[in-house]
């Protein structure tokens, strides 16, 4: 799908749906459904998508049109990878907390 695209900065609308074979009102829904993407506005209201849009587009795309998951479950499919880095984060800040913790109450 994106070997249909040219490098570019920004993609118009009609251009990635064109490149994923879908209408441009599904883009636009995609859009709403999923904070993934976030293409830019310029004042007239025409979106201009980035490359990095295009490629949550194409996971996207995957999950819905190719694994056949639900709008539910392509978002919780999304959705697990960044949960899992906010949780190793905040277990490593615990543990340097258990440390420190550790550290002072052997000092007393």
């Amino acid at each position: 799908m994106l070997s249909k695209l040219p490098e570019k900065r920004y993609y118009a609308i009609g251009e990635v749906a064109k490149a994923f074979g879908v209408k441009p009102s599904l883009l636009r829904f995609w859009e709403k459904e999923f904070k993934q993407i976030q293409p830019k506005k310029k004042q007239s209201g025409t979106r201009k998508y980035t490359p990095q849009d295009v490629q949550q587009i194409q996971r996207i795309y995957y999950l819905l049109k190719e694994k056949g998951l639900t709008i539910e479950g392509a978002k919780k499919h999304l959705r697990t990878p960044e949960e899992e880095d906010k949780k190793t984060a905040l277990l490593d800040k615990l543990h340097k907390v258990k440390e420190e913790l550790e550290r002072l109450k052997s000092q007393l």
